[in-house]
Protein backbone atom coordinates (compact mmCIF):
# COMPACT_ATOMS: atom_id res chain seq x y z
CA UNK A 1 0.00 0.00 0.00
CA UNK A 2 1.30 3.56 -0.81
CA UNK A 3 0.78 5.35 2.34
CA UNK A 4 1.05 9.51 2.57
CA UNK A 5 4.39 10.84 3.71
CA UNK A 6 4.02 11.25 7.66
CA UNK A 7 5.78 14.68 9.01
CA UNK A 8 6.98 13.29 11.95
CA UNK A 9 7.49 9.26 11.50
CA UNK A 10 10.11 9.12 14.46
CA UNK A 11 6.77 8.43 16.63
CA UNK A 12 4.56 6.05 14.78
CA UNK A 13 0.78 6.24 13.80
CA UNK A 14 -0.25 3.55 16.98
CA UNK A 15 2.40 5.21 19.59
CA UNK A 16 5.77 2.83 18.97
CA UNK A 17 8.82 5.18 18.99
CA UNK A 18 10.10 4.56 16.05
CA UNK A 19 12.93 6.42 16.28
CA UNK A 20 14.50 4.32 19.52
CA UNK A 21 13.59 1.21 17.07
CA UNK A 22 17.29 -0.84 16.30
CA UNK A 23 16.02 -1.00 12.48
CA UNK A 24 15.68 2.95 12.80
CA UNK A 25 19.66 2.39 13.30
CA UNK A 26 20.32 -0.34 10.71
CA UNK A 27 22.42 0.11 7.93
CA UNK A 28 21.37 -1.72 4.60
CA UNK A 29 18.09 -3.06 3.02
CA UNK A 30 16.47 -3.88 5.96
CA UNK A 31 16.73 -0.01 7.56
CA UNK A 32 13.37 1.39 8.49
CA UNK A 33 13.21 4.92 8.24
CA UNK A 34 10.21 5.36 10.74
CA UNK A 35 6.51 5.29 10.59
CA UNK A 36 5.59 6.06 6.91
CA UNK A 37 8.68 7.93 6.16
CA UNK A 38 9.39 7.69 2.42
CA UNK A 39 10.62 3.93 1.47
CA UNK A 40 8.49 2.64 4.52
CA UNK A 41 6.47 0.64 2.18
CA UNK A 42 9.50 -1.41 0.77
CA UNK A 43 10.94 -2.39 4.32
CA UNK A 44 7.32 -2.85 6.34
CA UNK A 45 4.51 -4.81 5.78
CA UNK A 46 1.37 -3.32 5.55
CA UNK A 47 -0.25 -1.86 8.72
CA UNK A 48 -3.73 -1.76 9.68
CA UNK A 49 -3.15 0.75 11.90
CA UNK A 50 -1.41 3.63 9.66
CA UNK A 51 -4.07 2.66 7.25
CA UNK A 52 -6.89 2.80 9.15
CA UNK A 53 -5.81 6.20 10.55
CA UNK A 54 -4.21 8.14 6.63
CA UNK A 55 -8.06 6.50 5.87
CA UNK A 56 -9.61 8.42 8.25
CA UNK A 57 -7.75 11.69 8.09
CA UNK A 58 -5.78 11.34 11.77
CA UNK A 59 -2.44 11.45 12.07
CA UNK A 60 -2.37 8.98 15.16
CA UNK A 61 -4.53 6.70 16.82
CA UNK A 62 -5.63 8.31 19.73
CA UNK A 63 -7.15 10.70 17.77
CA UNK A 64 -10.20 8.51 16.93
CA UNK A 65 -13.04 8.19 19.19
CA UNK A 66 -12.63 4.79 18.92
CA UNK A 67 -9.11 4.25 19.91
CA UNK A 68 -8.06 1.59 21.03
CA UNK A 69 -9.91 -0.02 18.36
CA UNK A 70 -10.03 -4.05 18.35
CA UNK A 71 -6.92 -3.52 15.62
CA UNK A 72 -5.03 -3.00 19.58
CA UNK A 73 -6.32 -6.26 21.26
CA UNK A 74 -2.75 -7.66 23.03
CA UNK A 75 -0.58 -5.25 21.08
CA UNK A 76 1.31 -4.66 24.11
CA UNK A 77 1.64 -8.11 25.04
CA UNK A 78 4.85 -8.88 23.01
CA UNK A 79 7.80 -6.70 21.31
CA UNK A 80 8.99 -6.99 17.68
CA UNK A 81 11.92 -4.96 16.51
CA UNK A 82 11.19 -2.51 19.61
CA UNK A 83 9.04 -2.40 22.54
CA UNK A 84 5.36 -2.44 22.22
CA UNK A 85 5.60 -1.97 26.21
CA UNK A 86 4.52 1.48 26.75
CA UNK A 87 2.52 1.89 23.71
CA UNK A 88 -0.83 2.89 24.82
CA UNK A 89 1.40 5.00 27.78
CA UNK A 90 3.19 7.00 25.21
CA UNK A 91 0.31 7.43 23.32
CA UNK A 92 -1.74 8.71 26.45
CA UNK A 93 1.48 10.87 27.18
CA UNK A 94 1.51 12.44 23.70
CA UNK A 95 -2.41 13.15 23.78
CA UNK A 96 -1.86 14.48 27.36
CA UNK A 97 1.08 17.01 27.01
CA UNK A 98 0.19 17.46 22.99
CA UNK A 99 2.54 16.49 20.43
CA UNK A 100 4.84 19.07 20.24
CA UNK A 101 6.24 18.44 23.48
CA UNK A 102 6.06 14.93 23.32
CA UNK A 103 8.39 15.05 20.10
CA UNK A 104 10.62 17.60 21.90
CA UNK A 105 11.04 14.78 24.66
CA UNK A 106 11.67 12.28 21.95
CA UNK A 107 14.06 14.30 19.85
CA UNK A 108 16.32 14.55 23.36
CA UNK A 109 16.00 10.34 23.90
CA UNK A 110 17.00 10.11 20.41
CA UNK A 111 19.92 12.55 20.86
CA UNK A 112 21.06 10.35 23.59
CA UNK A 113 20.64 7.10 21.85
CA UNK A 114 22.40 8.60 19.27
CA UNK A 115 25.49 9.68 21.55
CA UNK A 116 25.30 5.75 23.27
CA UNK A 117 25.44 4.70 19.37
CA UNK A 118 28.55 6.33 18.90
CA UNK A 119 30.37 6.39 21.84
CA UNK A 120 29.45 3.56 23.32
CA UNK A 121 28.19 0.15 21.41
CA UNK A 122 30.82 -2.54 20.80
CA UNK A 123 28.70 -3.66 17.87
CA UNK A 124 26.49 -5.72 20.53
CA UNK A 125 24.80 -3.00 22.23
CA UNK A 126 22.52 -1.47 19.92
CA UNK A 127 19.03 -3.60 20.84
CA UNK A 128 19.86 -2.78 24.58
CA UNK A 129 20.58 0.96 24.49
CA UNK A 130 17.29 1.30 22.31
CA UNK A 131 15.36 -0.79 24.61
CA UNK A 132 16.51 1.23 27.74
CA UNK A 133 16.25 4.18 26.22
CA UNK A 134 12.64 3.77 24.94
CA UNK A 135 11.58 2.12 29.01
CA UNK A 136 13.14 4.73 30.82
CA UNK A 137 11.94 8.00 31.89
CA UNK A 138 14.21 10.76 30.72
CA UNK A 139 15.21 11.59 33.28
CA UNK A 140 16.36 8.82 34.08
CA UNK A 141 18.34 8.45 30.79
CA UNK A 142 20.15 12.02 31.83
CA UNK A 143 21.34 10.35 35.30
CA UNK A 144 22.71 7.38 33.41
CA UNK A 145 24.32 9.55 31.32
CA UNK A 146 25.84 11.72 33.66
CA UNK A 147 27.30 8.99 35.36
CA UNK A 148 29.49 8.28 32.04
CA UNK A 149 32.11 10.57 33.06
CA UNK A 150 33.22 9.02 36.35
CA UNK A 151 32.67 5.64 35.20
CA UNK A 152 34.29 5.33 31.43
CA UNK A 153 37.63 5.95 31.27
CA UNK A 154 38.08 7.24 27.23
CA UNK A 155 41.55 4.78 27.46
CA UNK A 156 39.13 1.99 28.12
CA UNK A 157 38.49 -0.66 25.57
CA UNK A 158 35.26 -0.44 23.79
CA UNK A 159 33.96 -3.52 25.32
CA UNK A 160 34.50 -2.47 28.36
CA UNK A 161 33.16 0.95 27.86
CA UNK A 162 30.15 -0.84 26.82
CA UNK A 163 29.49 -3.20 29.23
CA UNK A 164 30.20 -0.18 32.24
CA UNK A 165 27.13 1.68 30.46
CA UNK A 166 25.26 -1.16 30.01
CA UNK A 167 25.61 -2.16 33.64
CA UNK A 168 24.54 1.71 34.79
CA UNK A 169 21.68 1.18 32.39
CA UNK A 170 20.52 -1.81 34.26
CA UNK A 171 21.22 -0.81 37.52
CA UNK A 172 18.75 2.26 36.79
CA UNK A 173 15.98 -0.30 34.96
CA UNK A 174 16.65 -2.50 38.00
CA UNK A 175 15.49 0.26 40.28
CA UNK A 176 12.43 1.92 38.11
CA UNK A 177 11.61 -2.25 38.23
CA UNK A 178 12.07 -2.26 34.69
CA UNK A 179 12.92 -5.35 32.47
CA UNK A 180 15.50 -4.43 29.41
CA UNK A 181 14.58 -7.75 27.79
CA UNK A 182 12.24 -7.84 24.05
CA UNK A 183 9.00 -9.98 24.93
CA UNK A 184 9.15 -12.88 22.09
CA UNK A 185 6.16 -14.70 21.76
Amino acid sequence: MEYKIRSYPQFSACGLNCGLCPRYYTDGASRCPGCAAEGFGAVHPPCGELSCCQRNGFEYCFECSEYPCKKYDGADLNDSFITHKNQFSDMEKAKQIGMEAYKAELDEKIELLEKLLESYNDGRRKGFYCLAVNLLELSDIKAVMGQLGGAVDSAMPIKEKAKTVANLFQAMADKRNISLVLRKN
